[in-house]
Formats: C-alpha cells, structure tokens, sequence
C-alpha cells in the first residue's frame, strides 16, 4: 500500500481536539443545568432529550471526518506482483553500535548521527538493493539485501547498543559479516560503507578488508566523533545517572580513530570521509556511487497501484449525510424498546 498525499493525516490530530471540545461542553452544559435548577426538575421539562443521541451523532460525524482525511490522503494499493528490470549496485551499511557511540561529542550522539546519515543516504539512492549490519564486540545481520527502503529506515531507527550482547568494537566481524551479503557469483558491483568510531578492539581489520577486496568489495568508511573525544553518558529514562568507566574507576573518554577508519578503506581501494557534515557525506557518496559500475538485476514488487480515495470520501459523505438527519430527541421506537434504560 502507497500513500500519496501523506501530508494531510496531521488533520486527524483535529480529532482529539473535537472530542475535548465536546467533552467541555457537555461539563458546561451540566454545570448551567445545575445553576439553573435541580437537574431532575430539567430533565422533566425536556422529555424528549437522549443523552445517547448526541454521542452517536459525535461518533458518526468524527468518523466521517477521518474516511474524508483518509480519501485526502489517498491509499494505493497494488493489484498484482511483477518483475521488474533495475540497474544498481548492493550496498550494506555496517552501523557502529558500541556504547562508544553514545558519546555526545557529536549532536545529539554519535548513533544517532550516524542513524541520520544512513537514512540521508538512504533518500539519495535509485535503484540500488541495501542491507544492514549492526556490530559492537560482534557483528549482528539487521536487514537482508533489499530493495525496500522504508523497512530498511524502519529497522535502521530501532538501532541500539542492545542490540549486540558482546561489548567493544570489533570492525573485522562486521566486515566478515557484510562479505556474505554478496553473491560471490553475481557481477553486481558490491560496496559496503562503514560507519564508525574507528575504536577497534579487535585486530585483523585490515586482514578483514584486503579478503573482501578479493571478492571485489569496495569499503568506503564514515568517521563519527571528534578526535578531543567524550565521555559516555549512561542513561535511564532518558536521564543520565552516571558515566561509563574502565576497570580503574576513571571515566571513559572516547575519540575518533580517523587512521583506522582510512587503512581499511584504502585495503579495498575506496576511501574514507569525516561524517561531521551530513551535506559532505551525500556528496562524497554521490561521487563514489557514480563511478561504480551498475549492474542489471530484476526484482519483484508490487505493481499497478490504484487509488481506493472514492470509496473513503463516499463513505464519509454517506456518514455526513446520515448525520443531518440525526436528531438530538429520543426517537420513538427505540424509545418504547427503551434500550439504553432511558426514563420515558
């Protein structure tokens, strides 16, 4: 399903407004009815008043209100799958997500940051097919090679250090593991982009690098942090209740490692670029993505949309349509049923 005019479901925070509006005016209608006398003595000189009625009637005109915002908005559907001929490359994102990277020496923190980078990048993409891979001390396999987008920042904003159980970080797990994303078979070009800290705690990267090199992978890594560094706040409920130290009781301060980061991208004959400026990034991928060789490859999605608006906006009026000859009074048959134990 496609929504086309995405921008008008913020007219459904109107709904929440009508509803305490209502609520308000039912308080102050009871509080003049107490004012003006006793409230049985009220309800006695207006017989015909349902309390009921002017709910449903709320009900249906809100209803109405939000079949008519949905046919705005203008869902599509997909009648059938097809297999469709794209020209691209494979990308995996291999996303630091050690607990260095909740340093905040980047705004808001480094992991968030480099959230928005991907998800940046992500928007800039054609045809391409990505996957994603999380790793601290391991590697964690987050999203397979896909074409949709949308999960792919789905799952990329669900991202945390909890993620991985094994803390550190090891850049050789995370290559490994983004190597066997790729068909070592399928001439379709192969690129991995890193994004890290470059503290790693591990050692063999370069080793991890020049193997992927073999089966005609490209790295192109993305600095995160700053080389004065920052502590790493531990927080609980979004409040920060102490900061992470080593074994000997000193806080923790953690910096960019800009020369790690470069080695392995220079195993693989791709490059490195600082992710301080998101515009920079875009750019230096853009140039890179364009001077790898694209590939043909088909894929199957769902095709042939068609716009389901008319049967949201016909609903909607039905509903209006019904209301105007909706009364407030107690109708007469249902009265003698007396459903809602509605005095007589």
């Amino acid at each position: 399903m496609e929504l086309d005019e995405k921008k008008y479901l913020y007219l459904l925070l109107l709904i929440p407004i009508v509803v305490c509006v209502f609520l308000f005016n039912m308080y102050w209608k009871r509080k003049k009815q107490r004012e003006f006398g006793d409230l049985e003595m009220v309800k006695k000189l207006s017989p015909e008043r349902s309390v009921f009625k002017p709910v449903l009637k709320l009900s249906i005109l809100l209803l109405a209100f939000a079949s008519i915002i949905i046919g705005l908005v203008n869902p599509k559907i997909g009648t059938k799958m097809e297999t469709v001929k794209r020209e691209g490359i494979d990308i995996v994102f291999a996303v630091d997500v050690s607990k260095s990277m909740l340093a905040e020496d980047v705004a808001p923190s480094r992991l968030e940051k480099s959230k928005q980078l991907v998800s940046q990048i992500i928007n800039s993409l054609g045809s391409d097919r990505i996957g994603i891979v999380a790793y601290a001390g391991s590697a964690f396999p987050v999203l397979p090679i896909t074409s949709d987008y949308s999960v792919a920042k789905m799952f990329l904003q669900s991202m945390s250090p909890d993620m991985v159980s094994s803390q550190g970080t090891s850049l050789d797990e995370a290559i490994r593991l983004s190597s066997t994303y790729f068909d070592e078979k399928s001439k379709t070009s192969k690129l991995l982009i890193l994004i890290s800290d470059g503290e790693d705690h591990s050692e063999g990267a370069a080793a991890a690098a020049e193997e992927a090199n073999k089966i005609g992978m490209k790295i192109i890594t993305i600095g995160v942090g700053t080389e004065k560094g920052g502590t790493i706040p531990l927080k609980e409920n979004g409040i920060v209740r102490s900061y992470q130290k080593d074994q000997d009781g000193q806080t923790v301060i953690t910096k960019l490692n800009q020369e790690g980061l470069k080695t392995i991208a220079k195993a693989t004959k791709g490059g490195y670029v600082y992710g301080g400026s998101t515009k920079e990034v875009l750019e230096y991928i853009k140039n890179a993505l364009n001077n790898i060789q694209k590939t043909e490859f088909e894929s199957t999605q769902m095709a042939d949309y068609q716009s389901q608006f008319q049967w949201f906006l016909g609903f909607g009026f039905l509903l209006l349509f019904i209301d105007i000859f909706l009364l407030e009074r107690k109708t007469n048959w249902i009265k003698e049923l007396n459903l809602f134990n509605e005095k007589k």
